[in-house]
């Protein structure tokens, strides 16, 4: 459900790199799921290996979102494969966010706009980089929590093959 939830607020926001990592999280997800249910412990290592990955990419979505280092959000555009200038999708409608369109503008093509958001204390109950921190976080948390399961769950599986 988390996954799925940041997929649909990845796509909101076009930020395609996360899009492909959200999709292919999903997929292992799935082939997790179908580990216990078919007794392959294959599946569910794979599930551990694709996990340890994720716990990865989100540590990265982290140091991106804190610009931690020499990422930046102002002049890279990473998560969008440099196709475009969306950016996160609660940068615009953040929780209490006033958004106010800057007009005429050279910094946008025609089909875009720029905008600013209000600062945090000015309106934004939560700033856009920590709703995407704590997402990350909890998608950290829960890859975490499954890759005990899997370990433990295949371990028992091979026991059983060995019996």
């Amino acid at each position: 459900v988390a996954a799925l939830e940041r997929q649909i607020f990845d796509f909101l926001g076009y930020q395609w790199a996360p899009i492909l990592a959200n999709f292919l999280h999903i997929m292992a997800v799935i082939l997790g799921i179908f580990g216990p249910i078919q007794y392959r412990s294959k599946y569910l290592m794979m599930y551990a290996v694709w996990l340890v990955l994720w716990v990865g990419w989100n540590a990265f979505i982290i140091c991106f979102y804190l610009e931690v280092g020499r990422l930046s959000q102002d002049r890279d555009f990473i998560m969008t494969f440099n196709t475009s200038l969306h950016r996160s999708w609660w940068m615009e409608n953040g929780p209490g966010c006033l958004v106010t369109p800057v007009m005429n503008s050279n910094l946008a093509p025609e089909d875009h706009h720029v905008i600013t958001v209000a600062a945090a204390f000015s309106g934004c109950l939560l700033a856009y980089q920590y709703i995407e921190v704590v997402s990350s976080a909890t998608q950290i948390f829960l890859a975490l929590f499954g890759f005990v399961y899997a370990c433990y769950v295949s371990k028992v599986f091979l026991e059983e093959e060995d019996s």
